[in-house]
């Protein structure tokens, strides 16, 4: 039945609208187009893309969330799903190509199921959301491997998984341990007993030149991209003996000369009086510097300006400033040094100190050469009184593409490490996962005696678009190794001492069915099951969607 045309109902809607299948099909086929863009980017042997914006801005990258970042697109269904890379990339970090990949080939299934099946939309949700919740299941109850201990092994493995199918890739034994290394190095104990790996608390600073294993991560160090204030300034400040430390100031203030307030009118008769007034603001300049630098300070960082008379009181006293300091990168220190940002001197009384506690501390700090430019590097950091630290990675490479991609590679395996540290559980990849649970869903369909059945048959071979599209990209043929691949599968869920056939995955490199547990390919397991969750969820949402009105904006 059409619906009511509004102008004769009374209701008069200034636009457009489309309702039913129409609007079904339009929907889907967005979805497939944003899937297609991706789609060869997935797996180790996955291509690149070029993306080039409005100013001639070049990324190169086969990050599924940076690709479809980058995409205007305009499509409301379509930008569904590059809502879901973000959120993927947000929550999990990894595995945004193979989320919208799942995402849209359950969309294009369902709507399949829909037109020629003439199944209910709210039957295929409904057994979509069925099939996630024994899929859901059944990765954690017969698929995921428990890590009692973890060991560097395991993060290793996961890592240089995560890496695979970077630009890096080549040299992800390195990587892979620079990322163990940082996110180990931030590790911090809650009030509930529970460590989290706070990824905020890496900083990652990116310099031209040298090759890319010239790259190098200071554990309970903090390096900024910052240079001191003047010449006369030391370059390397180092504590005097071993146990005391540098103690480092760490500014959200402006230090400069005092001067009299806006609105403040003086009139004076005597020239001589002028000068005493000058005197005495340098006075006022002389005495805040001096607070400063009661506290043992010998290194001076504000976010805002410093003039050239402070400057003259700190070259003075040996002190090493800098200004004009990121803000973000002022957190992350103070974080690092156990030191707290001071926007004011003024206290409760209304005079002015310094609290000795706000200061952070370090054992030496040192304004070193990196590339193009200097840098200063804080070494031996305290860390806050939580046990929270914050860690620096210093990336070298070529040319800013490289850099830019090895930054999005590494903070997808930083990720995949804190995940796996945070859940101790993981899972083999490769599409083992994908074709499990493919195999087990297509059974648990059948013991079902409703219309539902259709719909977890639909969703268990929406799940071999991941074996599949792997396959493709790598030169492979795809038909004989998920078939292969299921066969294996489908013998490891009927006999139990088969069993340790469900870690059978793809070797993309020679072609063959292997254990990818054992080879080392494997992801968190809260990665894999948050990914089969955001998938579904998106789907769901844009089947549910039947009617769409587009609201002309008056002139």
């Amino acid at each position: 039945m059409s619906a009511a045309n509004p102008a004769s109902s009374g209701l008069f809607i200034g636009g457009s609208r489309e309702s039913g299948s129409d609007v079904r099909v339009q929907n889907v086929r967005a979805a497939i187009a944003v899937a297609n863009i991706v789609k060869s980017s997935l797996g180790p042997v996955g291509l690149d893309k070029m993306l080039v914006d409005e100013i001639g801005d070049v990324t190169i990258t086969n990050d599924g969330a940076t690709i479809l970042q980058q995409l205007e697109v305009e499509h409301p269904a379509a930008r569904l799903l590059v809502d879901l890379a973000q959120l993927q990339d947000r929550e999990v970090g990894d595995g945004t190509t193979s989320v919208v990949l799942v995402a849209a080939e359950l969309l294009r299934r369902g709507s399949d199921l829909m037109q020629t099946s003439n199944v209910h939309p709210t039957t295929v949700i409904s057994g979509y959301r069925a099939a996630l919740k024994a899929a859901v299941t059944y990765v954690k109850s017969n698929l995921v491997t428990p890590v009692t201990r973890l060991s560097d092994e395991h993060l290793l493995m996961a890592a240089k998984t995560s890496m695979a199918s970077k630009l890096i890739g080549n040299e992800s034994d390195f990587f892979a341990q620079m990322a163990v290394q940082a996110i180990k190095s931030v590790a911090t104990k809650m009030s509930d007993g529970k460590t989290k790996y706070p990824l905020s608390a890496i900083h990652i600073l990116k310099a031209h030149g040298l090759s890319s294993l010239d790259s190098r991560c200071l554990p309970g160090g903090f390096a900024l991209n910052a240079t001191r204030a003047s010449q006369g300034m030391p370059t390397h400040v180092e504590a005097a003996s071993e146990d005391n430390t540098v103690k480092v100031c760490l500014l959200d203030m402006n230090l400069q000369r005092h001067r009299m307030a806006m609105g403040v009118s003086i009139q004076v008769t005597d020239p001589a009086e002028i000068e005493k007034i000058k005197q005495e603001e340098l006075t006022i300049t002389k005495r805040k510097i001096d607070t400063i630098l009661a506290t043992g300070a010998k290194v001076v960082l504000t976010t805002k300006g410093l003039d050239d008379t402070c400057m003259k009181y700190f070259v003075q006293a040996g002190v090493l400033c800098a200004r004009r300091i990121n803000k973000d990168d002022m957190k992350l220190l103070a974080k690092a040094t156990g030191g707290k940002i001071v926007v004011t001197l003024a206290d409760m009384e209304g005079e002015e100190s310094f609290d000795v506690a706000n200061c952070g501390q370090c054992k030496n700090v040192r304004e070193v050469r990196v590339g193009d430019g200097e840098m200063m590097q804080f070494e031996g950091c305290v860390g806050g009184p939580d046990g929270g630290s914050a860690s620096t990675i210093l990336l070298r490479g070529p040319n800013e593409y490289y850099l830019d991609e090895a930054d999005r590679a590494l903070h997808d395996a930083l990720c995949v490490v804190k995940r796996m540290l945070e859940s101790s559980s993981l899972v083999p990849g490769g599409g083992a996962v994908e074709v499990a649970l493919s195999v087990y869903l297509d059974t648990f369909a059948e013991t079902l005696n409703t219309r539902e059945q259709l719909a977890i048959q639909e969703f268990a071979a929406a799940l071999l678009v991941i074996p599949k599209t792997l396959a493709v990209n790598a030169a492979k043929d795809s038909s004989e190794l998920v078939a292969k691949l299921r066969s294996i599968h489908a013998k490891s869920q009927k006999n139990s001492e088969d069993e340790a056939l469900k870690n059978m995955g793809l070797d993309l490199v020679e072609g063959t069915v292997r254990d990818n547990l054992a080879a080392g390919v494997v992801e968190p397991a809260v990665s894999k099951i948050k990914s089969l969750r955001f998938a579904c969820e998106a789907a769901i949402t844009i089947l549910r969607i039947d009617d769409r009105i587009i609201v002309v904006p008056s002139n």
